[in-house]
């Protein structure tokens, strides 16, 4: 099926989902989470043919994004649940204004309609998606990457059960076939077909929606992260939120990628964080972060010098740049040159200090002692996450059942005229 076929059936069944009730939806939801979980074997057999393709083509860290288990099919039904748990924000009265003259102003969350997603290497995407769009009472369309592609059609498969065992319509989950350029062109072109386009992926899959998309699109997803060590940090706390930060899943675009420190607590400081991301590491037999060194850093511990490019790198590995600032202006003022508006942490005892972090960094999470991995949905409570938004106008951060909506004003009256 072409592209303009499934974005023609999406358009024919957006009615049905605006129209069908909260019971519904999360019937649909629920028997989608329980249809994953009953084709584990069919969906980890496909999975498995697109680990084989990929071996050799994409590095470890990659590749455990690809990979699927047993428990990670758990927690993707256990994230579809959550989301049928969660209010229904169709019909939601965001505010509401009486005028004197007597009408009622109520300004509205309804359905965006028609959501088309791009994404890459993450099965897990596909059923978080479909059940957020489905929950939000849009029909949608999926386009995901070549390496994840049986694994995308197996989950489908999967998720068209709970459609059908609700009475909903299978054509508001489709997936794209056709997994070239041309496909994803064809929907970020689609005006009039596609309500909201979002890109979920590496710097270059965004840039290219950004950049080409004729449809409404959302800039989600690149994350150069930091995490501001101040000179009144707690510095045990400092290497535990910034291990976490980094080590936990570098693949992700929540986790870390610059480590700033105060140049008075440096000497002390940095020494003790090589040991905790190389030396430690290697000794427990996991995988050691690459420090890569400003001047004033590599005057103090061994790594590698950073390069030019290497503070403005997502490198979605086991890499970390290190710079040593003068202060917490330099640190603000360094993200604020560097930063790709994702998550910024600060450590630090100064609440004054923290305070000033908080209110300047013009990122869409800013925390102060605890780790930038917490930039999700799931963390957020919102259930799952569609992307991250790392734009201003619309949606803003973990992108949730609200943020895709759109809204409308009604306006009740009796007999009144202007």
């Amino acid at each position: 099926m072409t592209v303009m076929e499934l974005l023609t059936r999406a358009r024919a069944a957006k009615s049905a989902m605006a129209l069908a009730d909260t019971d519904t939806k999360n019937r649909a939801l629920l028997a989608m989470a329980d249809a994953l979980v009953a084709h584990e074997s069919a969906i980890l057999a496909a999975n498995r043919l697109d680990m084989e393709a990929a071996k050799g083509t994409m590095s470890d860290v990659m590749l455990d994004r690809l990979a699927l288990s047993p428990q990670r099919i758990a927690g993707m039904a256990e994230g579809i649940r959550q989301v049928a748990a969660l209010p229904d924000p169709a019909g939601y009265v965001v505010n509401r204004v009486e005028r004197p003259n007597g009408l009622v102003i109520e300004r509205t969350l309804v359905p965006m309609g028609v959501i088309a997603i791009i994404y890459e290497s993450r099965p897990n995407v596909t059923s978080d998606a479909a059940a957020l769009a489905l929950k939000a009472g849009s029909a949608c369309v999926l386009r995901g990457g070549k390496e994840a592609h049986r694994s995308a059609a197996a989950i489908v498969d999967a998720l068209w059960e709970g459609l059908d065992a609700a009475g909903l319509p299978r054509d508001a989950l489709g997936l794209v076939e056709d997994t070239s350029r041309a496909s994803a062109t064809a929907l970020m072109t689609a005006r009039g077909y596609v309500d909201l386009l979002i890109p979920r992926g590496g710097p270059g899959l965004i840039r290219a929606c950004v950049d080409n998309a004729t449809v409404p699109c959302v800039e989600t997803g690149t994350g150069i992260c930091h995490v501001y060590v101040d000179r009144d940090a707690d510095q045990d706390m400092a290497l535990t939120i910034l291990e976490n930060a980094k080590c936990s899943r570098p693949s992700v675009c929540n986790a870390a990628e610059v480590c700033l420190v105060h140049k008075d607590i440096a000497a002390q400081f940095l020494p003790k964080f090589r040991q905790r991301m190389t030396v430690e590491r290697e000794q427990a037999g996991l995988v050691p972060v690459e420090l890569r060194l400003d001047p004033a850093a590599a005057a103090l511990i061994e790594g590698t010098p950073a390069g030019p490019a290497d503070f403005d790198t997502e490198f979605l590995d086991y890499i970390m740049a290190v710079h040593v600032v003068d202060s917490a202006e330099e640190a603000i003022a360094h993200i604020a040159a560097h930063s790709t508006g994702h998550s910024e942490a600060i450590v630090t005892a100064s609440e004054e200090t923290a305070r000033s972090f908080l209110a300047q960094v013009d990122s869409a999470a800013v925390y102060w002692n605890c780790s930038t991995r917490f930039t999700d949905g799931g963390e957020f409570g919102l259930g799952c996450e569609m992307g991250i938004s790392t734009q201003k106008l619309h949606a803003r951060g973990p992108m949730g059942l609200q943020e895709l909506c759109t809204f409308k004003y009604i306006i009740k009256g009796n007999g009144q005229i202007r």
